[in-house]
């Protein structure tokens, strides 16, 4: 049978989905055996399978999904575009309202530097311009040599030869001869993970210091850029001391490092501003964005560049030999146009900065008391716990990491909540016109589901205690 709609069974539905749809970062085998979850609905912050289940969606989607689920504006806008325009390049020396008035609105929205943008459908085709531009730049400027781009270990920057090759994790790199030449790493600001008994503010200043001496170690006239999320999110939420990121801008400042901003996750209200690089005052040379661009609704992302950029290529780079078929779209780049409408709208920046995000701060350090919590920490609508067998010395367990994550997981979404587990990290990310009551609904969930899970734990004999990372 064709019709999918006709196939009432969820096993005929996950046979087939088995037998011909791959699924990104999953093991086939392993989800070809349980079977795929079907979901048909999304409303305001919920999803619901094809069999009537509720599930309180604290992803939005993967990170993405900022105003919310079935918001009839921009599907009314993607269908009026697609009847006058569905699709046109913008190769060629043609250009379309929808790419204009995008481009002249994230103008506006960025720091003042940021003028330009080139635009693609995600963020990993964002992250492989950036590569180009930088090495592009340099070598307009007669410094062809200057390629090396430095980003962080356990950093995510897309999944494509070029952006994984940026994300610093090992688990990409060793599938497919990754990372591509001159792209190196030094380590992340990981306070609670790496800093031992160094203080957040002492972490932080070390963690840019490597930074400062790779540079040096390898030669300024060799870095091109720097290139780092202001929160790393797929890395396990990962919120930089307070200490780190003005050092950083020092650095690259200093030795004339191009600082790419990777907002693909904190842009567009996450951290309670516009971008992340508004939270902890970043100036960057060049800003990645996609995912809340469009709330998910349409795949579309853009890498926005400088003024101090753009001039030199557009004065001494001729041809500027890259770009995308669907560089531009005019469907994603009038649904993107219209999700920002309804962001500002709503007020959702204000609402996250000013009233949610701080409520949510606030019930989420309630869950640091549950015995198998190290920490919660939370910056705007971005949060994650710290999975421990032993909280006061943040041991991890001696079972493989993401053993008690998974676990963690499959529970929250036997409970009806999604949550994300990075290693034995749980994370969330939900929609930022989340209500104070839905986020009441989100904690409840999740102290349920760390109730269960610790049971579950215990009862499998997990409860042991790997590594101290106090000490």
């Amino acid at each position: 049978m064709n019709n999918l709609e006709n196939l009432v069974s969820t096993r005929e539905l996950q046979a087939i989905d088995a037998r011909h749809h791959i699924h990104p970062f999953t093991d086939t085998a392993y989800l070809n055996k349980v079977g795929a979850k079907v979901i048909v609905r999304g409303d305001g912050i919920f999803l619901f399978d094809n069999e009537g289940n509720k599930y309180l969606d604290a992803m939005s989607g993967l990170w993405c999904v900022n105003i919310g689920y079935g918001r009839h504006e921009l599907a009314e806008v993607a269908q009026k575009q697609m009847s006058n325009l569905a699709y046109y390049n913008t190769f060629f020396g043609t250009t379309h309202p929808p790419a204009i008035r995008l481009s002249e609105k994230l103008a506006s929205l960025t720091p003042p530097n940021l003028n330009k943008v080139f635009f693609c459908s995600s963020g990993s085709e964002a992250n492989d311009t950036n590569i180009r531009l930088v090495r592009h730049y340099w070598s307009s400027l007669g410094k062809p040599d200057k390629n090396i781009i430095l980003s962080r270990k356990n950093a995510y920057h897309g999944s494509s030869m070029g952006s994984a090759s940026l994300g610093g994790m090992h688990s990409m790199h060793v599938q497919g001869g990754m990372p591509i030449p001159d792209i190196l790493h030094v380590n992340q600001p990981y306070w609670y993970g790496e800093a031992g008994e160094l203080s957040e503010e002492e972490f932080g200043r070390t963690r840019a210091k490597e930074l400062e001496e790779k540079i040096c170690s390898i030669g300024v006239d060799r870095i091109a850029a720097f290139i780092a999320e202001p929160i790393q999110g797929a890395g396990g939420v990962i919120i930089p001391p307070k200490s780190y990121w003005p050092e950083v801008s020092r650095i690259c400042k200093e030795y004339g490092v191009l600082l790419i901003a990777d907002e693909v996750i904190c842009g567009f209200g996450r951290t309670g501003k516009w971008f992340g690089s508004d939270s902890f005052k970043i100036q960057p040379d060049l800003m990645t964005v996609a995912k809340g661009l469009s709330s998910g609704y349409q795949p579309i992302g853009g890498s926005i560049v400088s003024d101090k950029i753009a001039s030199v290529l557009e004065d001494f780079g001729g041809e500027f030999c890259h770009g995308y078929t669907y560089s531009g779209h005019p469907v994603a780049a009038a649904v993107a146009l219209e999700n920002l409408r309804v962001i500002e709208k709503e007020g959702l920046i204000t609402k996250v900065e000013k009233d949610t995000g701080p409520y949510l701060a606030s019930r989420w350090q309630e869950l640091s008391q549950h015995p198998m919590v190290g920490q919660a920490r939370v910056f705007g609508m971005l949060g994650a716990l710290e999975l421990s067998p032993d909280p006061d010395s943040r041991a991890s367990f001696e079972a493989p990491e993401g053993t008690v994550g998974l676990i963690t997981r499959e529970i929250c979404i036997d409970n009806g909540l999604i949550m994300r587990h990075v290693g034995d990290k749980m994370i969330i990310s939900p929609p930022l016109m989340i209500s104070r009551e839905q986020i009441d609904s989100l904690i409840n969930l999740a102290w349920l589901s760390l109730e269960k899970s610790h049971q579950e734990i215990v009862s499998r004999g997990l409860m042991k205690i790997g590594e101290r990372r106090a000490e």
